[in-house]
Parts: structure tokens; C-alpha cells; sequence
């Protein structure tokens, strides 16, 4: 929809029917986030073809590129929140100056980021689970992924702030263009240009800043409030809005990144084809979800217009519908995953054996917890949209954090390397527990309002 102003893409949001609203917007959400996903599986499909060592580089310093992201959904979703809540109770101005101070903010924290991670980026590969074999691949990719974290904190903010005004085709058509971009030019730079892991992680960088300059470009179109300077006043009210709409995602993201460290040192134990499998099981489940995120994005701005206009009833509906298509999509997903493991882990390392021994096994774990997911992930999403930061953290932080990070110490002491690969499947049957009574108490909240 390409609206004219504000006033009339507020009315869209508030008064189109919610299924269809809802469709409309996760469309593209799905799109990019399934494009991004597999740019990163294509990344280790390639790199798979230099060697073990190298597919275990790019699954260390993956938990890197977590915490960058981290970061600018951090900054992204808590702007992005308090921006289509405002815009829904028409205070525009509010909503101008939040999408500044999230942008600059965000670059800040990316330049920090990088300058930190090349100034440390020895001990922080040893730190990520770098094991000795694989230190020079993870040196050789990292610093090149570090300089682009300016580009990607900016990047998600961007998408995230328009995507929560309603715009998710024109976030998508710059998240997108760069996921593109990255798997074309991955073969030319590893392989045409014989750059090895080097190309990998070039390919990653330049994708990142073209994407930010094209997002730059996008949100200039379909009545989105422009990133002005002049409206960058930072305060103490506007940080503590973005922290408490942006925790949730820091939590989810930054204890994501967490886990994948302690998950890459605890199957290092085993093996460098431990954490070769691992990270491929990670890439493969990330693809999945993806979709599932994606849909709940399309579900994000419909609840926190509708929430900040007192539209409670549009926001139950929604969310109600959106569990339960993502709940038979999982089941399909799932089931297909389990069926065909060994395939997928062979696409990335058909010439290791061990590698697919662990990968499969570890898959077919994972996939069959995926439905619970649905509720989770929207449980959560619709939490977050509605201002409830501190419910949201505690849900965000329980599937990798609360729950995955102590499983990860314990299991494999007592049952070996079967306990890594039933770690996710067990900390999501234990995060469905813990969500659903503080879900449950915010939908009968809304009810009675």
C-alpha cells in the first residue's frame, strides 16, 4: 500500500479486517525473513566446501552476528513499539522523535561494537568457543563481519520502524535486496575470486551497507516519518520507553548469541564435527522459524495500533489466529524435518560422516518440539507490542537463556554428547510451561478492558 500520509495508513491499520490485515502484512516479513535466513544457510553451504574447520568458524562467530543484531532489535523494535502505539493515538510528533533517537543511538552502538570486538578479537574468538584448528578461519572471518555492525544496528531499525508503521514491503524490498546480493556474491568471492572464508565473510559486509543504504532509501516512501537530526533530543523518558518495548528483543537476541557460545564450547568437548554439525542444525532451525517470526511481524504493528487506539478486541483476534496457523504450519515443518534429517544436513558436509551423525540427530530432536513455538514466539510478540516488557523479557529470555543455558551445563555431564543434541527440544517443552500462564493473564486483561 503505498499510503499518502499518516492519517490515512492509521486508518488502514484500524479498520481493515484483522486476518486479512494480517496476511497483507506478514507477506513481506515472511518473505525477507526467509531470504535472510537462507542467505545465511547458502554462507555455510559454501563455506562447507572449504572444510570442517572453516563451516566451524562461521557457526562461532554467528553468535557475534547475534549480538550486532541483537543490538539494533534492541533499539529497532523498542522505538518501533513505542512509534505504532503512538501513531495509533495520534501524538506524531512523539512518534518523529522516538524514530530519531532509536537511529543515531543505534549507530552509536554499532561503531562501539565494532571498534571493541577488532580492538579484542583474539580473546573473543577463544571466548565464542574457538577451538586452536579453528582459530585462524574465526580471526579471518570475524574482523570482516565486525566492520559491517554499523550497517546492521542501523539496518534493523530502520526495517523495524517501518515495518511497525505498517510499511513491511518497503522494509522488506532493502532487507532483501542485500540477502540477495550476499548469495551472489558468496560464490564470486569465495571461489571466483579465491578469497576462501574471507570472501564468506566480505560478501556479508558489503550486503549489509548496500541493504542500509536501500532501507535509507525506502523509508522515504509510503507516508513514513523521515529520520530527521533535528529531531534527535534524546531523554531519559524516551530511553527508559525504548528499553522497555526493546528488553524483550535484547533478551531473546542477546541470550540467543549467549547460548550459541556456551552450545559451540560445551560440542567442542566432542569434536570440531560437534560444532560443525551444531552449527548446522542451528542454520537449518533458523530457516524454519524464520517463517514463523516473519508472521508475527506481520502480526506486530496490526496489535500496537489497535492496542494504542483501545482497540483490544482487534488485537485478541489477531492474536488467536495467528497461533493457530503458525501452530499447523510448524506441525507440517516439523514432521517434513524429521523425515528428511539426514538429507538436509548432507546439503551443507556430504563428505563427513560424523558431522551428519550429530547434525541429524539433533535435528530430528528440535523439530519435534517446533509447534510449541507457536505459542511462544506469538505469546511473546504480542506482549511486546502491547508495552508489557517486563512478561515479555521473562518469555524472551526463557527459551534460550532460562532455560537452554543451565540445560546446556547439565545435560551433557550426565548423558554425554546426546545431551547437546537434546538441549533446544527439552528448554522449549520447559519455556511452553513458563509462557503460557503469563499469556494467558494478559489476554484475560484485555478482555476485561
Amino acid at each position: 500500500m503505498n499510503f499518502v500520509n499518516a492519517e490515512e495508513k492509521r486508518n488502514y491499520m484500524l479498520e481493515t479486517p484483522v486476518r486479512k490485515l494480517v496476511c497483507t502484512l506478514a507477506g513481506p516479513t515472511i518473505l525477507s525473513m526467509l531470504i535472510t535466513s537462507f542467505y545465511n544457510m547458502v554462507d555455510t553451504f559454501f563455506v562447507g566446501r572449504i572444510d570442517t574447520q572453516a563451516t566451524g568458524a562461521v557457526g562461532i562467530v554467528f553468535s557475534v552476528m547475534a549480538i550486532i543484531q541483537a543490538v539494533g532489535f534492541f533499539f529497532g523494535h523498542g522505538s518501533g513499539n513505542y512509534i505504532s502505539r503512538k501513531l495509533g493515538a495520534q501524538e506524531t510528533e512523539e512518534a518523529e522523535k522516538m524514530a530519531a533517537v532509536g537511529f543515531f543511538t543505534a549507530f552509536a552502538a554499532g561503531v562501539v561494537l565494532m571498534a571493541a570486538g577488532l580492538i579484542f578479537i583474539k580473546p573473543l574468538a577463544y571466548l565464542l568457543g574457538s577451538t586452536d584448528t579453528i582459530l585462524p578461519y574465526t580471526i579471518t572471518y570475524l574482523w570482516i563481519i565486525l566492520l559491517g555492525a554499523p550497517a546492521m544496528t542501523t539496518s534493523l531499525v530502520l526495517n523495524n520502524q517501518m515495518r511497525y508503521q505498517g510499511s513491511a514491503f518497503y522494509a522488506m524490498i532493502g532487507i532483501v535486496s542485500g540477502a540477495v546480493l550476499n548469495m551472489a556474491l558468496d560464490p564470486i568471492l569465495i571461489f571466483g575470486c579465491n578469497l576462501g572464508i574471507a570472501g564468506a565473510a566480505l560478501a556479508t559486509m558489503i550486503s549489509q551497507y548496500i541493504s542500509f543504504v536501500l532501507l535509507l532509501i525506502m523509508i522515504r516512501r509510503g507516508g513514513n516519518m523521515q529520520i530527521r537530526f533535528c529531531n534527535f533530543k534524546p531523554s531519559l523518558y524516551f530511553y527508559k520507553e525504548m528499553i522497555r518495548g526493546g528488553t524483550p528483543s535484547l533478551c531473546r537476541q542477546g541470550l540467543a548469541s549467549l547460548a550459541a557460545i556456551f552450545l559451540n564450547r560445551t560440542a567442542g568437548l566432542y569434536g570440531d564435527a560437534a560444532i560443525a554439525g551444531m552449527s548446522i542444525v542451528s542454520r537449518i532451525s533458523m530457516f524454519a522459524n524464520s517463517a514463523l517470526i516473519g508472521f508475527g511481524q506481520g502480526f506486530q504493528p496490526v496489535c500496537g495500533f489497535n492496542y494504542g487506539a483501545g482497540k483490544n478486541e482487534r488485537v485478541l483476534e489477531a492474536f488467536w489466529f495467528c497461533v493457530k496457523y503458525a501452530f499447523v504450519f510448524l506441525l507440517i515443518v516439523g514432521t517434513a524435518g524429521f523425515v528428511f534429517a539426514p538429507e538436509l544436513v548432507t546439503l551443507f558436509r556430504k563428505d563427513d560422516l560424523e558431522v551428519i551423525a550429530v547434525g541429524t540427530a539433533a535435528l530430528r530432536f528440535q523439530v519435534i518440539a517446533f509447534p510449541l513455538n507457536a505459542w511462544i514466539v506469538m505469546c511473546n510478540m504480542m506482549l511486546q507490542s502491547v508495552g508489557k516488557g517486563l512478561k515479555a523479557s521473562i518469555v524472551a529470555s526463557a527459551r534460550q537463556g532460562l532455560c537452554f543455558i543451565p540445560l546446556i551445563f547439565i545435560l551433557p555431564h550426565f548423558l554425554g554428547l546426546f545431551g547437546v543434541e537434546i538441549c533446544q527440544a527439552i528448554s522449549d517443552v520447559l519455556t511452553l510451561v513458563i509462557s503460557v500462564p503469563i499469556g494467558m493473564s494478559v489476554v484475560k486483561e484485555m478482555k476485561q478492558n
